[in-house]
């Protein structure tokens, strides 16, 4: 007899409102700029509720499949493969940018985004069926090569991804028992590369130097030919990387505690850039004020405990690890997300997830969603 599963209704519900509030708050952020540059204010909202009628049903449809149905090196490996074709065809499909493959209509596909779930379920099917030899080379070699490749063509046009890829997969391993040693030594490798990846792009030094050091009274200290000055000014954009936090805390502050309004933020006026995308986080701290902020705070917060609760209670190693890397995945993006609004940490765009505007973003997210929910209705 068929087992009769039961809806996750905590999560299902908190997922749902997360959509509708990110779509109202697409139109509010992106309405005037949209009527001014594309001839309509509803031309963003339009293209966000595209991206929600065709990610919707993808989220029911793995909500519906069980999750043991992704354990198979086919799927693993398969997603992998069609990963990595789809950077490098957004490589040269996007001369300029190398993130974009680009659909009429509903706009642009970032293969990215599909980089997380592709990791997170790779990850815990590998692991799964490694679990009593995690510290085995044997191990770890397959699985650094895999994250390794991504992470490379990732990073070719994004830091903020990669970031989100590594810090999955290293609370993956940690939780898996991974020893200190390797840890460690993950730990070195890591920082080294993303200093390597910083040094190599003149806008990504002029950032990270602008937001820790802004005044030069550091770098000049040890820098004494002034290499990082020179290479800072061969970036194309603009001089002063810091103007998008201070717009961004200038919003959040003037929304006080209960907010200025819906529609009635001024910021998002040609103040603040990409206030539909990367920085909404700030619109909804403008419009809905301290409260409003904690209410979509709150919202990730319930989606981490309704995967940690899956993780825990969820009887197979597959399905613990599934929850896991899906939940760390979607929670750190969504906080580093807020602390780059926030002027936490330096800029870099990463859309909030289920809020931003982004269809890749919003279509991977619920696809992943789906996926968490099954787990957690298998989990009881």
């Amino acid at each position: 007899m068929a087992q009769t599963l039961k809806t996750d209704w905590v999560l299902f519900t908190t997922v749902v409102l997360m959509v509708l509030f990110g779509c109202v708050m697409v139109y509010s952020a992106s309405s005037v700029v949209a009527d001014l540059r594309q001839g309509s204010s509803y031309y963003y909202a339009v293209r966000q509720l595209l991206w929600v009628m065709l990610a919707i049903p993808v989220m029911m449809f793995f909500k519906r499949l069980h999750y043991r149905k992704l354990q198979t090196p086919a799927v693993a490996f398969t997603l992998i493969g069609v990963v990595m074709m789809l950077l490098v065809a957004a490589y040269l499909a996007d001369p300029r940018q190398h993130r974009w493959i680009r659909f009429p209509m509903l706009g642009g596909l970032q293969p990215a985004e599909l980089a997380k779930p592709a990791i997170a379920l790779f990850l815990a099917y590998f692991i799964a069926q490694r679990s009593r030899a995690i510290n085995s080379r044997y191990t770890l070699l397959p699985a650094i090569l895999a994250l390794g490749f991504i992470t490379a063509a990732v990073v070719v046009a994004d830091l903020g991804t990669p970031i989100v890829l590594v810090s999955t997969a290293a609370v993956m391993f940690c939780v898996a028992g991974l020893e200190r040693r390797y840890i460690l030594i993950a730990g070195l490798v890591g920082i080294l590369a993303c200093c390597v990846a910083v040094a190599a792009k003149p806008y990504r030094l002029a950032r990270m130097v602008s937001f820790a050091d802004p005044n030069f009274k550091v770098v000049d200290q040890f820098d004494k030919h002034g290499w990082i000055r020179s290479q800072m000014k061969k970036t194309i954009t603009a001089r002063d990387t810091n103007y998008q936090i201070r717009q961004a805390v200038i919003a959040v502050g003037s929304g006080g505690p209960v907010g200025v309004g819906l529609m009635q933020g001024r910021q998002k006026l040609f103040y603040l850039p990409e206030s539909h995308t990367d920085m909404i986080f700030a619109v909804v701290g403008e419009e809905f004020g301290l409260f409003g902020s904690l209410a979509v705070l709150a919202g990730f917060v319930i989606i981490l405990w309704r995967g940690i609760r899956a993780t825990v209670l969820i009887p197979d190693e597959f399905g613990r690890y599934l929850a896991l890397g899906i939940t760390t995945m979607l929670v750190i993006q969504a906080f580093f997300n807020i602390s780059v609004v926030l002027g936490l940490v330096p800029p870099k765009g990463i859309p909030l997830p289920m809020i931003s505007f982004g269809g890749s973003s919003l279509l991977v997210t619920l696809a992943s969603m789906g996926i968490l929910l099954n787990v957690s209705e298998h989990a009881g």
